[in-house]
Formats: C-alpha cells, sequence, structure tokens
C-alpha cells in the first residue's frame, strides 16, 4: 500500500510539472497570435486608408475636370454668341431701318445732361445688340473734340468699337429726305408702321430739357416728314398723386418702342415695354381693367 500511495504522489507531482510547463508556452502563443491580428489589422487600415485617399483623389479630378469643361464650354459659348451678335450686327448695316441719333442740338445740353446723352447711347447700342432685328445706327454731327464724344469714349466701355455709323456729317446730307421719318412728340401725324426702308431720326436731347419744340422746329425746317408714337391712341393716363404726364422720353426709351414693335407689330405691347410707369400713362388694356375693377365690386 505505502508503495502505490508513493507512486501517486509521484504521477500528481510529474503531471503538475507538466501543465506548469505549459503555461508560458500558451502565453507565448498567444502573444504571437495577438501580434498577427494587430499586423493584419494596420495592413487592412492602411489599405482601407490607400482606398479612401484614391477615391477622393479620383472625385476630386473628376471635378476638376468638369469644372474645365463648362469654363470651355461657357467660353465656347460666350464666342459664339459674340460672333452671331456681329454678324447680326453687320447685316443690319446692308439693309433694313435705320435709326439715327441727330446730336447737332447738344449746345443746348449742360454737362450733366451730355453725361444722361452718352449714358442713353449706350443703352441704346445695348438694346440693339440683344435684338433679333438690329436696326444700323447711326450718330450724326458728334465732333471728335466735342464733349459728348469725350464722354462717350470715358463713360462706354468699347465704344470706339460699336457697330455704328459715327459722323460728323448732318443726316441731312446723308439720306433722300423722302426717306427720312423725325421722330418727336410734337408731330400731328402718329407713326403706324416701322418701315423697313425709312431712316427715323431722333433727336439727340435729355429728358430733363424741357424746351418745348426744338427737335419739331428743325424738322420742320429742313422740310421732312414727322411723327410721333401713336401714345394718345394706345394709352390714357394713370391717376398718380402728382398729376404727372410726360411723353418725353429718352432716346433709348424710344428705341426700344421701335425695335418691340417691329418684332411684334403689336404697338400696345411695343409702349408698354419701352414707356416707364412713371411717365403717368398706362396702355387701355391696363387702363380698362382697372376701370371695370369699381363697378364690378
Amino acid at each position: 500500500m505505502e508503495e502505490e500511495s508513493c507512486c501517486c504522489a509521484d504521477d500528481l507531482l510529474e503531471f503538475l510539472r507538466i501543465d506548469v510547463a505549459l503555461e508560458p508556452l500558451c502565453d507565448r502563443q498567444q502573444t504571437t497570435c495577438s501580434k498577427n491580428v494587430m499586423r493584419k489589422q494596420r495592413n487592412w487600415e492602411r489599405r482601407l486608408e490607400a482606398k479612401r485617399s484614391k477615391r477622393k483623389e479620383e472625385k476630386q479630378r473628376k471635378k476638376l475636370n468638369k469644372l474645365n469643361k463648362d469654363v470651355n464650354e461657357l467660353q465656347l459659348s460666350k464666342r459664339v454668341i459674340k460672333a452671331i451678335t456681329k454678324e447680326r450686327l453687320e447685316e443690319a448695316r446692308g439693309a433694313g431701318p435705320g435709326l439715327c441719333v441727330d446730336l447737332s442740338m447738344t449746345d443746348c445740353l449742360s454737362a450733366k445732361e451730355i453725361s444722361r446723352l452718352a449714358c442713353q447711347i449706350r443703352r441704346l447700342y445695348g438694346c440693339n445688340k440683344k435684338a433679333l432685328q438690329p436696326f444700323r445706327i447711326f450718330l450724326t454731327e458728334l465732333k471728335k473734340d466735342s464733349l459728348l464724344y469725350k464722354e462717350c469714349v470715358r463713360m462706354n466701355d468699347g465704344f470706339l468699337n460699336y457697330l455704328i455709323d459715327v459722323t460728323e456729317e448732318s443726316w441731312f446730307h446723308l439720306f433722300p429726305s423722302e426717306d427720312v421719318i423725325y421722330l418727336t412728340p410734337d408731330a400731328s401725324e402718329a407713326l403706324e408702321y416701322v418701315e423697313e426702308d425709312k431712316v427715323y431720326i431722333l433727336g439727340g436731347l435729355v429728358d430733363e430739357t424741357i424746351q418745348k419744340k426744338i427737335s419739331y422746329t428743325r424738322a420742320k425746317e429742313l422740310d421732312v416728314r414727322t411723327a410721333r408714337l401713336p401714345i394718345d391712341e394706345y394709352m390714357v393716363k394713370r391717376p398718380n398723386p402728382k398729376n404727372f404726364h410726360s411723353k418725353i422720353l429718352a432716346i433709348n426709351q424710344v428705341f426700344e418702342i421701335l425695335l418691340t414693335f417691329r418684332g411684334t407689330k403689336d404697338w400696345t405691347k411695343a409702349l408698354a415695354a419701352g414707356i416707364p410707369p412713371g411717365k403717368g400713362y398706362m396702355v387701355v388694356s391696363a387702363a380698362s381693367t382697372d376701370i371695370n375693377t369699381p363697378e364690378e365690386l
């Protein structure tokens, strides 16, 4: 019995030694395993970051390419529009109705009014550039040493490159009198049509210069036909606190009316487009609506 007890004790001690010896081995394996996992984790994170960076770069590259494409298309569009506009203006200089601004009366204007007239010339030209059916524009008796010429150059970008005819001569020497219609608010005859073979003369005055019948008197002295816009035929006075009503318009406003009528053949639309509400007039259709509304109520 004693021998058996001794054998059992020896076996137990041997087993314990083996178990104790195995513990460091498992720790080392776990440590090795953890290092492998961490290494794989770092590799995976690096690959993920590289993919993210690549996607970001690709996205930025596409965005930049799109931006460059949009800029190129915009530049192309501007060039195309500019070319089309130039072609239309050149065609108008060869055919179609003429619009002449008579600048023989600028001696009547103050320096402030001269500046305003230069601004109106810029707006007139801007309207003509946008028009599908532009007029041939003339500026007559515009002397290069005059204040108006200097103001046009100073205030109007690209004035020297305007596709218009600028001359120091009088319109009276440029056009046959039978082809001329001088537009003035003092004329008795209302303009009915915009004729393709006529030249329409506008007096180079501004609406601040309320000097009666200057352009009308000049036209009569030269014995040419005069006409007024058909404001009385298609518009009525708009009630306003100051009871102000004026038919005197800036040259660019008159020109916008002519352009609109030429495109629409409708005086109501043309006058509504060109005459500001502040002038105290409204088209008859709008007036009828205003008059009928209270009755209906």
